[in-house]
């Protein structure tokens, strides 16, 4: 999962994830706090948000993030991150992809890609993930 798919469901948008109720396991790179985080303290900044609607926000990933199985970025996952994917990817969005494609050749689990990013969504696929949200 990518902080794309968790801010959307941490700020009730109406374009969430339809299939957020049935994953069964979370699973995402340790980026992802920091990234939702960060979008939130802009949000915050930008449009004015009470302190006590941010701290909702902030809690309410705090809470989520806690439930998922966090992945740090270890060198292994830098190096996979730092080679060519088949489309153009971002360093955040390689380090998310690189994540899920080594969590899927240690898992004997089907691991499927939640993004709402195209690119991102783009490379998973041309990697032979599954895509949500896109």
């Amino acid at each position: 999962m990518d902080s794309s798919a968790l801010l959307r469901i941490v700020l009730g948008q109406k374009d969430k994830l339809k299939e957020w109720k049935s994953i069964r396991q979370g699973v995402a790179s340790a980026l992802i706090e920091v990234e939702c985080l960060r979008t939130l303290d802009r949000l915050g900044l930008s449009r004015g948000l009470p302190d006590e609607e941010l701290a909702a926000h902030r809690e309410a990933a705090f809470r989520l993030i806690g439930e998922m199985e966090i992945v740090e970025p270890t060198r292994i996952v830098l190096s996979r991150a730092s080679q060519p994917f088949p489309t153009p990817l971002g360093t955040l969005d390689a380090i998310h992809l690189a994540t899920a494609l080594l969590w899927r050749e240690r898992s004997p689990a089907d691991i499927v890609m939640a993004t709402h990013d195209a690119a991102l969504a783009t490379a998973a696929r041309a990697c032979g993930l599954g895509v949500i949200g896109v």
